[in-house]
C-alpha cells in the first residue's frame, strides 16, 4: 500500500505541461533527405544541479520514410539555487528550432516568459546553455518549451533508430524504435541526460494507422489527426518519476502474443505481453512459459511493487543492440535472444525493473554494482528454477577461473583494458554470492529489499546498499556486529585476489592461516603486495565432518590462529565450494589427507564445488611456484574415480597450459594423460547413444575426446584417419569436404606425411567459389596442429622462402599464431629464420608488423635454458639487424630467464612423478616424435 500511495503522491506533485497550439506536420508524406551518420558517444560532464527537472511532457513525430522525426518537449524545472542560466543535454545532431523559458513569478497564476539573451551550444560536451534576463530565485518554478528536429540512426540500433526486415513472404517491413542506455536520450531530444535527474513522462507519439505504439506505459488514449487519415497520435499514461535512459519507445508491425498474464507480487498486478512479427508466436509462447518460473522467484524475495501495470517484452526483428534495451516497462530483445531456453538473460532483463528502474545508480560509477547485483540474482533465479542447467551447473566456477587467471598476472588487463569494468562486475557478483552465504539468506534478501523499497524512485551509491545489508544484519545479529562496506571496499578497490596458506600444527591441533596477494604470473615483483590485505570470511570444514565453533570468522590481518583443528589423520578444508574467491593452500600432509580421502571412495565429503576447488587450486598453486607439482599431481588422481562433470571442467584448462610446458617430457605427460582421462571417456562413450544422456555428459565426452586426441589416444587417431580418408579417396576433394572437420587435427598431428600434404594441397587449390571460411579453418588446423619438423618445414618453405602466391600475408599472421601454441612449431621457426636469415630478413622487414610477428612467435614462447640459448645465439648473431623487433627479442631473452628458472625447478619434479606413476600403474610410453 505504501508504493501505490507514494506514486500517486508523485503524479499529483508533478506540474502538467502543455502542448503547443500548432502540431507540425507528419510522417507518412516522403522527402530526401541526407541521413544523420552515427556519432559516438560524448564524454560525461556532469550537469550543475541549480535548476532541476521535474516532468516532461514528450511528443515524437516519425517521418519514418525519410528516417526523420520532429518534436516537441516541455521540461517542467525548478530552480535549487538562485541562477540566470538553464543547462542541459543535446546532441549537435538534434536541431532547435524554437525555444521559450516560461516562470511563475510573485505568485501569479500564470506563467511569464522570459527573454533568452543567450544561447551556448557546447557540442563536445553535447549541452546547451540558455541565459536568461533575469536572476531567479531559489525555488522558483518554470517550464522550458522546444520544438526539434533529428535523423533516426539507421546503421545502428542505438538512440532513436529505424531498421527493416523481410517477413517469410519477402515483404519488407520497417521498424522504429530507441535505446537510450547509457546516455543517447541527448541524440533524440533536449533533457537532463543524467541518470540522478529523476522525473515523470508524459509520451505521445504519432505512428501509421497500421502499426503498433509501444512505450513505458500503458496507452491512455489515441485520436485522429485532422487531414492525415493514414497516422493516429498515441498518448500514453504518465510515468513514474524515471531517469531519461529509461525511456523506450517502439512502432513496428507487430501483433501481441494471444494470450498474457498477470502476476500478483504481492501488492499490485502486473500484466506481462508478449510482442513480435507473427512467424515468431511460437518462440514467445515458449518465453512466457519461461517468465512464469522468473516471477515466481522475484515473488520469493517480497520485493515492493512495480508502479507500472504492464510489463511489455519486444522480439524485435533486426535489432542490432549487444544487449537488449532494458526500459521501464519495455524490454526489447533480438529475436535470437528469446530464442534460446536459458533463464539468466530474461531473468536479468525483469530483474532491470526493479533494479535499474525502480531504484537507478546515481552515476556510471556505480552502475557495476548495479550489474553485478542483477547477475547475481538472475543466477540465482536460474538455479532455482531448473539448478543452473544452462551453465550445466557449474556456476561460480565458470567466472571465478578467469577471474583467477586475470588478477593473478602482473599487470592485469593490460592487454585489454575494456574488460576491466566486466571483470570488476563480475568479481562483485561473487561478492554478493559471498555475503548471501556469511550474512545469511534472509539478512541478504531483506537488506536487499530494505534498499528497494528507502531508495523507490530514487537513485543511489554503492555506500546505501552496503549500509542496508549492514543494517538488516544488526538486526539479525544483536552484538556481533561486521561493517560490510569496510569487507566490500576490500575487495573492489583492488584489482587483485588473495591468497590464504594453512599451515597446521599437528602436536596442539591449531593452525596458522595466513593471506597474501595471490600471484600466479612471473616474477612476484608487485610494487606493495605486502600492504594487500582483503575481509577474508574463513568457513572451515573437517575431513569427519564435525563443524567448528565458529564457522564464519572474519580475518583482516596477515595472520590469523585458527584453534581446535582435528587430529593428524583428518583434513581441513578452508573456504569451501569458493564461498569467497580466493585460492587455499596448506602444508604438505594436509593436501595428501585430502588426496588420500578422496582417492578412496570418499569423495562424498566434498560437494562438487569443493573437489573442483582443490583441483583446480594446486594445479595453479604449482604453476605459481606455491606448491609442489608432486602434490599438486596427487590431487588428479582421484579423477580415475570421479563422474561429475564440474569436478572435471578446470581438468582441461589445466592440461592446456601445463602442456606448454613440457615438451621435453611430452610423451610421459601424453601417457599420463591418456590414462587420466581414458576411464570416464569409455564409460560416457557407452552411453552415447543412449536416449538419457545430459547435455552435460555429451560435452563432458566431447572434451575428453579432444584432449585424449591431442595426447594421442590410438583410437582416436584410428577413427580421425578412416574418416579422413574418405575425403582423399574421394574423385574431386576441392569440390567439397565430405567428412567432420573434428577429424581434422588428429589426422594432421598424429597422421603421415601423405595425409599431412593431402590437406596443404586443399588449402593450395582451394576454389574462390566456395566459403573462405572453410579454407581459414582447414589452414588454422593445418598449422596449429603439427608437432612432426618434417611437416612444419615444409610448411616455412612454401610460404615464407618460395613465397607462394596462394598464401596471403594474413594467412602468414594466422600460421605464425598457431604455430606460437607448438614448441616444435616456434622452435623449428627459429632455426628457420636462424637458416635463411638474409632471405627472409630482406623479404620480411619492410613490412614491420609481420617481421615483429615473426620475431615474436619464433623468441617469445620458449620456457627452458635450450631455449633461452637458441634466442641468445640468434640474438648475439644478429644484433642491430632486427629492426622494429629488436625490442621483441630483448624482452624475449629476459621473460625465457625467468621462465627457464621455474622449468629448471619444477620439470625434474615433474618427470620423477610421472615415471613412479607411470611404472606403477604399468604403462608403457609411446615414443612419438
Amino acid at each position: 500500500m505504501l508504493g501505490r500511495v507514494y506514486i500517486l503522491t508523485l503524479c499529483v506533485l508533478a506540474t502538467s505541461t502543455s502542448q503547443p497550439d500548432e502540431v507540425a506536420p507528419h510522417i507518412i508524406k516522403t522527402r530526401s533527405i541526407d541521413l544523420s551518420n552515427a556519432h559516438s558517444l560524448a564524454m560525461e560532464t556532469r550537469l550543475e544541479k541549480s535548476v532541476l527537472p521535474t516532468g516532461y511532457n514528450l511528443s515524437l513525430e516519425p517521418r519514418i520514410e525519410d528516417a526523420a522525426y520532429e518534436g516537441y518537449v516541455a521540461i517542467n524545472l525548478t530552480w535549487a539555487s538562485e541562477t540566470d542560466e538553464i543547462t542541459l543535454h543535446v546532441s549537435p545532431e538534434v536541431e532547435i528550432i524554437n525555444t521559450t523559458v516560461k516562470v511563475w513569478l510573485d505568485d501569479s497564476k500564470e506563467p511569464r516568459e522570459l527573454r533568452i539573451k543567450d544561447i551556448d551550444p557546447d557540442t563536445k560536451k553535447s549541452t546547451i546553455l540558455f541565459q536568461v534576463d533575469r536572476l531567479l530565485p531559489t525555488d522558483t518554478k518554470g517550464i522550458i518549451e522546444m520544438t526539434f528536429k533529428g535523423k533516426m540512426e539507421t546503421t545502428t540500433s542505438e538512440g532513436f533508430f529505424k531498421s527493416t526486415y523481410k517477413t517469410e513472404q519477402d515483404r519488407e517491413r520497417t521498424v522504429v524504435a530507441t535505446q537510450l542506455r547509457p546516455n543517447n536520450a541527448r541524440r533524440v531530444f533536449p533533457c537532463f541526460d543524467e541518470p540522478e535527474f529523476k522525473a515523470p513522462f508524459d509520451v505521445s507519439v504519432v505512428r501509421p494507422w497500421n502499426m503498433v505504439a509501444l512505450s513505458n506505459m500503458e496507452i491512455d488514449r489515441v485520436e485522429n489527426i485532422t487531414g492525415e487519415p493514414e497516422a493516429v497520435r498515441v498518448f500514453f499514461k504518465r510515468s513514474p518519476p524515471m531517469s531519461t535512459f529509461t525511456l523506450g519507445l517502439v512502432i513496428a508491425d507487430i501483433a501481441k502474443l494471444g494470450n498474457f498474464t498477470n502476476f500478483d507480487d504481492g501488492s499490485s498486478n502486473i500484466t506481462i505481453q508478449f510482442w513480435g512479427r507473427d512467424g515468431y508466436m511460437e518462440v514467445l509462447n515458449e518465453a512466457l512459459f519461461r517468465i512464469n518460473y522468473i516471477m515466481n522467484v522475484i515473488n520469493v524475495y517480497d520485493w515492493p511493487a512495480l508502479p507500472i501495470a504492464k510489463l511489455d517484452i519486444v522480439a524485435l526483428p533486426n535489432y542490432q543492440g549487444v544487449k537488449p534495451a532494458d526500459n521501464w516497462g519495455l524490454i526489447v530483445f533480438k529475436e535470437s535472444d528469446l530464442n534460446n531456453e536459458g533463464y539468466i538473460q530474461l531473468a536479468q532483463e525483469v530483474l532491470h525493473q526493479w533494479l535499474g528502474g525502480l531504484v537507478t545508480p546515481a552515476w556510471w560509477s556505480d552502475a557495476h554494482i548495479n550489474k553485478a547485483l542483477v547477475g547475481y540474482l538472475a543466477v540465482e533465479a536460474a538455479f532455482m528454477i531448473n539448478g543452473g542447467c544452462e551453465m550445466d551447473g557449474k556456476w561460480p566456477m565458470t567466472v571465478l577461473y578467469s577471474l583467477y587467471y586475470e588478477y593473478s598476472k602482473r599487470y592485469p588487463h593490460s592487454r585489454i583494458t575494456g574488460m576491466k569494468q566486466e571483470t570488476m562486475s563480475t568479481k562483485i557478483e561473487l561478492l554478493f554470492r559471498m555475503f548471501n552465504y556469511t550474512l545469511g539468506e534472509n539478512v541478504f534478501r531483506s537488506g536487499v529489499r530494505k534498499f528497494l523499497i528507502e531508495r523507490a524512485y530514487k537513485t543511489f551509491d554503492s555506500d546505501f546498499l552496503w549500509h542496508c545489508l549492514n543494517a538488516e544484519y544488526a538486526v539479525s545479529h544483536g552484538e556481533h556486529q561486521i561493517d560490510v562496506k569496510t569487507i566490500a571496499q576490500s575487495w573492489i578497490e583492488k584489482d587483485r585476489l588473495p591468497l590464504l596458506t594453512v599451515i597446521r600444527n599437528y602436536n596442539n591441533r591449531t593452525a596458522i592461516i595466513k593471506q597474501k596477494l595471490y600471484l600466479r604470473e612471473r616474477p612476484h615483483d608487485v610494487p606493495d603486495a605486502e600492504q594487500m590485505l582483503w575481509w577474508i570470511p574463513l568457513i572451515v570444514s573437517r575431513g569427519d565432518n564435525n563443524f567448528f565453533p565458529n564457522v564464519v570468522t572474519w580475518m583482516n590481518g596477515p595472520v590469523y590462529s585458527l584453534q581446535h583443528a582435528p587430529n593428524d589423520d583428518i583434513f581441513i578444508l578452508v573456504n569451501p565450494d569458493e564461498i569467497a574467491p580466493c585460492p587455499v593452500n596448506y602444508d604438505e600432509h594436509n593436501w595428501n589427507l585430502i588426496a588420500n580421502s578422496l582417492q578412496h571412495e570418499q569423495q562424498g565429503m566434498l560437494t562438487p564445488l569443493s573437489r573442483a576447488k582443490v583441483l583446480h587450486d594446486a594445479w595453479n598453486l604449482a604453476f605459481a611456484g606455491e606448491l609442489s607439482f608432486a602434490t599438486a599431481l596427487n590431487m588428479t588422481l582421484f579423477l580415475k574415480r570421479e563422474k561429475h562433470h564440474i569436478v572435471w571442467d578446470p581438468v582441461f584448462t589445466m592440461i592446456d597450459h601445463i602442456a606448454r610446458h613440457v615438451w621435453d617430457i611430452r610423451d610421459k605427460f601424453n601417457a599420463y594423460i591418456i590414462s587420466l582421462l581414458r576411464p570416464m571417456y569409455e564409460e560416457l562413450e557407452k552411453k552415447k547413444e543412449s536416449d538419457d544422456m545430459k547435455i552435460y555428459q555429451k560435452n563432458l565426452r566431447a572434451h575428453l575426446k579432444t584432449f585424449l586426441c591431442q595426447a594421442g589416444y590410438e583410437p582416436c587417431i584410428q577413427e580421425a584417419q578412416e574418416q579422413y580418408r574418405k575425403w582423399m579417396n574421394a574423385p574431386n576433394p576441392d569440390e567439397g569436404n565430405p567428412v567432420s572437420d573434428r577429424y581434422f587435427c588428429p589426422v594432421f598431428r598424429w597422421g603421415t606425411q601423405e595425409e599431412w600434404e593431402f590437406g596443404l594441397q586443399r588449402v593450395i587449390n582451394f576454389p574462390h567459389s566456395r566459403k573462405q571460411s572453410e579454407r581459414t579453418y582447414l589452414l588454422k588446423t593445418l598449422a596449429g596442429c603439427l608437432r612432426d619438423k618434417t611437416k612444419i618445414m615444409r610448411l616455412l618453405n612454401i610460404t615464407l622462402l618460395e613465397g607462394n602466391g596462394n598464401f596471403t600475408e594474413m594467412d602468414l599472421f594466422l600460421i605464425n599464431n598457431m604455430f606460437a601454441n607448438s614448441p616444435q612449431a616456434y622452435t623449428t621457426l627459429l632455426q628457420f629464420i636462424s637458416d635463411h636469415w638474409d632471405i627472409i630478413r630482406e623479404r620480411y622487414n619492410t613490412k614491420s608488423n609481420l617481421w615483429s610477428h615473426l620475431i615474436s612467435t619464433a623468441t617469445s614462447h620458449f620456457t627452458t635454458e635450450s631455449g633461452l640459448d637458441l634466442v641468445t645465439k640468434l640474438h648475439t648473431a644478429h644484433k642491430g639487424e632486427f629492426g622494429p623487433a629488436e625490442h621483441i627479442i630483448e624482452k624475449s631473452i629476459k621473460n625465457i630467464k625467468e621462465e627457464s628458472q621455474w622449468s629448471a625447478q619444477n620439470l625434474p619434479i615433474m618427470e620423477k612423478w610421472l615415471d613412479d606413476y607411470l611404472h606403477i600403474n604399468g604403462i608403457t610410453v609411446q615414443s612419438n616424435q
